[in-house]
């Protein structure tokens, strides 16, 4: 099964996300894909927020999102793209693209979400050449006890209204030690009130399919 139906999140993330974007998101949805180059698979790509953002060393972007309505969303958004997009149907646990096929992977915003973490690690993997780059941009678990008790609390609760996403995992930490070597990762915390947002903990991150 290539789609997940989620039509209550895919209706207000799109304009939660906007109100992000003016508080920061997009300047970090830059950062993460600056210096980016040759073919690159992005995963998850929701309604296509990072296609504006994506610089010209890029020469294609493969993007998938399960959502049907978010895709049909990130297709028209990739119309107007500044490089060139497809947008098709997949999961990021089993992708149907060639081993080594890809230059970079993104990863934004999603792996808080995919059903098999390891899995989908595993497949980015796969699909990256030697040397490939994995860029994400991802929520995670917070880094005093008081957050990580805080997060645990609302994980109960916080997967049923947002399509599956987890406040408390350790995502950065997977990374490692997935077969990728982290070259640049920026702990940060966003958006503001962080005190009262489970899901501030975030962390922007290079890292290289060993």
């Amino acid at each position: 099964m290539s789609d997940l139906n989620h039509p209550i999140f895919a209706r207000f993330y799109p304009r939660f996300d906007a109100q992000c974007a003016k508080a920061g998101g997009d300047a970090h949805r830059a950062e993460l894909l600056a210096g980016a180059s040759g073919r690159v698979l992005e995963v998850g790509a929701g309604y296509g927020a990072n296609f504006a953002h994506y610089p010209p060393g890029v020469t294609e972007v493969v993007a998938v999102e399960p959502e049907p309505r978010l895709r049909a969303r990130a297709t028209r958004a990739a119309a107007v793209a500044p490089v060139s997009v497809t947008v098709r149907p997949g999961l990021a646990e089993d992708l149907d693209v060639d081993d080594g096929s890809f230059d970079v992977a993104v990863a934004s915003l999603v792996l808080c979400s995919v059903r098999d973490p390891a899995r989908a690690l595993a497949e980015l993997k796969r699909v990256l050449k030697p040397g490939g780059e994995l860029r994400y941009y991802e929520h995670v678990r917070g880094k005093t006890p008081g957050k990580v008790r805080f997060q645990r609390y609302a994980d109960l609760v916080w997967p049923f209204f947002a399509a599956g996403c987890h406040v408390t995992r350790p995502t950065e930490e997977w990374i490692a030690r997935s077969g990728f070597t982290v070259r640049r990762e920026r702990h940060f915390e966003f958006p503001e009130p962080a005190r009262v947002n489970p899901a501030s903990p975030h962390v922007i991150g290079v890292a290289v399919r060993d």
